[in-house]
């Protein structure tokens, strides 16, 4: 018989579809009443496929009491409860490393799209403003500025060598100093201080919430542009809010909300933003690729081999 498994959420199509041939897949997404589709299927179900923001947490896995495993379609696992699985014995897996070169593209993107204002000189041609008001106003480069990776991982190095490629400097702010050839700056207020732009790649999570803060931005100032592809969690959203809207920085660049894809409807309204629906990964690779290693953990697990990317 097929093992049973669980969709925590309507995720990438290809990766579903061959999934729903090698297990019998139970759509906790499509539940109307999730503690009683749980407890119909919840004493069979071995594995959680987790597509999404969906908590996969120590109730979740209470109500599954045969859970081995959890594969996670994302490097970030901030969804996930990691403390309630290691004291259950539930493996954890994500997809890093296959989807670092197409965030820092996005990124690049980001830096690219908020220092110059490129959507906004799109629209300014479609609206018939450049035939009518003239040229459209100049607007920032990026040679010679200094980028501030906050969270200088394996996607922030490869940030970090496409911003060198523009001519940006770089330095970096982690938990812990790292052998990098990067100035480090002890917190994140000496690198916002320190730099013309900050890019966010730190993960979500309790211990990064609202690292973003007032103080932060101060510390940036109005010359100063923020740019976030980690988690919106990172940013204190309304603080950020206030500060585009008073001109107390320059610019954001966001690929990430607190609340996706709730967006605060003021951002809308900024010609000093430049706002992405969290594309970071986005491609037709990519994804295929993260789909690739969800599947392969599941096999793996159920051949009773190592997982290939295991978290806890």
């Amino acid at each position: 018989m097929k093992p049973e498994i669980i969709f925590t959420g309507k995720g990438h199509a290809g990766t579903q579809a061959t999934l729903e041939t090698e297990y019998t897949v139970h759509k906790l997404y499509e539940a109307a009443d999730k503690p009683a589709f749980l407890r119909g299927v919840g004493e069979r179900v071995r594995a959680v496929a987790s597509f999404g923001h969906y908590p996969v947490d120590g109730k979740l896995m209470d109500a599954l009491p045969k859970l081995e495993i959890v594969s996670n379609f994302g490097v970030g696992v901030d969804q996930i409860d990691l403390d309630a699985a290691k004291k259950r014995g539930v493996v954890v897996t994500n997809t890093p490393d296959v989807l670092n070169e197409c965030v820092a593209d996005t990124a690049l993107g980001l830096i690219l799209s908020t220092l110059r204002k490129l959507p906004q000189s799109d629209a300014y041609l479609r609206t018939g403003a450049w035939a009518t008001k003239g040229p459209y106003p100049l607007t920032t480069s990026l040679g010679g500025k200094t980028l501030g990776i906050l969270g200088l991982g394996r996607i922030g190095e490869a940030i970090a060598k496409r911003a060198q490629a523009c001519g940006m400097n770089i330095r970096y702010h982690n938990r812990r100093r790292k052998d990098s050839p990067f100035p480090y700056d002890p917190d994140p207020v000496a690198l916002a201080r320190n730099s013309d732009v900050v890019m966010i790649v730190t993960p979500g999570g309790a211990e990064t919430k609202n690292l973003v803060d007032a103080k932060v931005l101060d510390a940036l100032g109005p010359e100063g542009y923020l740019c976030n592809i980690a988690r919106g969690s990172v940013v204190d959203e309304p603080v950020l809010l206030k500060y585009l809207q008073e001109k107390r920085i320059a610019g954001a660049g966001l690929d990430v909300f607190a609340d996706e894809p709730r967006v605060p409807e003021a951002f809308f309204e900024l010609d000093n933003t430049v706002l992405f629906p969290h594309v970071g990964s986005a491609t037709i690779e990519t994804r295929k690729a993260m789909g690739d290693l969800q599947i392969e953990n599941l096999r793996l697990h159920f051949a009773g081999k190592p997982v290939r990317t295991r978290v806890v």
